[in-house]
């Protein structure tokens, strides 16, 4: 039987160590997914949102323990561990208080001798693939809902963050939800592979890299199921001259360097109006130097490693190409000590002079690194952010809400924010265009997404 083994950021110790599931095992579950289902479509929803209740009401209790997992697989420092535990909280109990009315049977518009109305079905077993960099974020935004909708979930987490499928295997446990219904694989690439292809499986909300969506768009080809691909971002801010300065340089440091830049979300790009431009940049430099780069279990610690070093030797080697063709790096990494080539560890690094003929303006960083240019207008700005393969979000720092919705009318994103970034509202449609995938989650319109439309058409006078 094959193993692997979660390997930790903070030390490079190993931090857990599991077997992959056999074929049986997969078959088995599969099989129990199917099994489990045909009793759960039958369950009412009010019933459906009380087990799921009871299951985050379980999660939060344990939120200590988990967060010191979350530090240990991923490497997010224990300060801010624990508000993934909150997010997660808050976007199960949203979906769970707007499940009933969302999934409800549509009533049309009476017309005589007819009785029409739409039902939303489950679609059967929804497959979940889910990341390391937000294990829980990502993944309960399909989860849950999949679940109030009458569907069997099987989950796939990535082998950085083994243990939180475990927990929501627990805490489904513990809040009595019916066995088979939602169940967890530890698998290979190539058995997840061979699951997309099996026909008893009916969705896959996949969150991941462009190329990995892009396999599993591949591997379900032909089978005409519906697939959620939450994929890459390179989300651009840009700080009109109307900004309040404080805010938008302590909301885009945040965003740009929460996480250790490791999220699809956070702001990777930005552009400034020319009479902000200097005072902006000061005020980045000043904040990020401030951090604290250390190891994740240390309270003190606010930035900490990258899941890897291969991934840390990425951004290092993209913020070195952008200085060789003329950027100017604001942040020395000597001040940071615990920056060491070749580990995990990464020193914050804002740029300026930058361009979008260097790829820190333009391919997915991933890490602690930001580029900041100045721009002339709102029509500049406009161009430079729509200049991207990704539009997954983007954001305007401005005191006129009225030029923040003229210019969100021609960005090309799937969420448009306003004097803030790097967030997700539960009652808004979580989506993003061009390679940053398709699909929707999260909202009433989530639901959508994991539940097929079934038209009633009944006649009922017959002359």
């Amino acid at each position: 039987m094959s193993t692997f083994q979660t390997i930790t950021p903070v030390d490079g110790s190993v931090f857990v160590e599991r077997p992959f599931a056999s074929d049986a095992e997969i078959t088995n579950a599969v099989q129990k997914a199917r099994q489990a289902r045909s009793e759960w479509v039958n369950t009412d929803v009010s019933v459906r949102a009380a087990f799921c209740a009871r299951a985050i009401d379980a999660f939060v209790a344990r939120k200590d323990e988990i967060s010191r997992e979350l530090t240990w697989q991923m490497g997010r420092p224990i300060v801010f561990a624990p508000s993934e535990v909150g997010g997660v909280e808050e976007r199960a109990r949203y979906m769970i208080s707007v499940a009933e009315k969302s999934l409800a049977t549509e009533e049309i518009t009476p017309k005589p001798g007819f009785t029409r109305y739409i039902k939303h079905e489950p679609v059967g077993t929804v497959f979940v693939v889910a990341p390391w960099n937000y294990p829980y974020l990502t993944s309960v935004n399909a989860i849950i809902p999949a679940l109030l909708a009458g569907n069997a979930v099987i989950l796939k987490h990535s082998v950085q963050t083994p243990l939180c499928a475990e927990r929501y295997a627990q805490v489904f446990q513990e809040a009595g939800l019916p066995e088979g219904v939602f169940q967890y694989l530890h698998i290979t690439h190539d058995s997840t592979r061979r699951i997309i292809q099996s026909d008893e499986i009916d969705f896959v909300a996949f969150t991941g890299s462009v190329p990995g969506g892009r396999s599993v768009e591949q591997s379900a080809a032909g089978r005409f199921i519906s697939l959620g691909l939450e994929l890459g971002g390179k989300d651009p801010a840009y700080v009109r001259h109307d900004a309040d300065l404080e805010h938008a340089v302590e909301t885009t440091v945040d965003g740009a360097f929460f996480n250790s830049g490791q999220s699809c979300c956070g702001i990777e790009r930005i552009y400034v109006g020319k009479e902000l431009f200097e005072p902006f940049v000061e005020g980045c430099v000043e904040l990020v130097r401030s951090y604290q780069l250390g190891r994740p279990d240390d309270p003190k610690t606010t930035l900490g490693p990258l899941v890897k070093a291969s991934a840390a030797d990425f951004v290092r080697r993209q913020t070195a190409d952008a200085i060789a063709a003329g950027a100017r790096a604001h942040i020395d990494p000597s001040s940071f000590a615990m920056d060491q080539a070749g580990t995990p560890y990464l020193a914050p690094q804002v740029l300026t002079g930058v361009d979008h003929s260097m790829a820190v303006m333009t391919e997915e960083s991933f890490g602690p690194v930001v580029g900041i240019m100045p721009v002339n207008d709102d029509a500049e700005a406009i161009r430079l952010m729509n200049d991207s393969e990704f539009g997954l979000t983007a954001c305007v720092f401005t005191s006129d809400a009225d030029a923040a919705v003229t210019i969100g009318d021609q960005i090309d994103t799937g969420t448009w924010f306003m004097n803030r970034c790097d967030y997700l509202d539960p009652a808004l449609a979580w989506t993003g265009v061009k390679k940053s995938g398709r699909g929707c989650t999260l909202s009433h319109l989530g639901f959508h997404y994991l539940t097929r439309p079934k038209s009633y058409h009944l006649k009922t006078k017959l002359k």
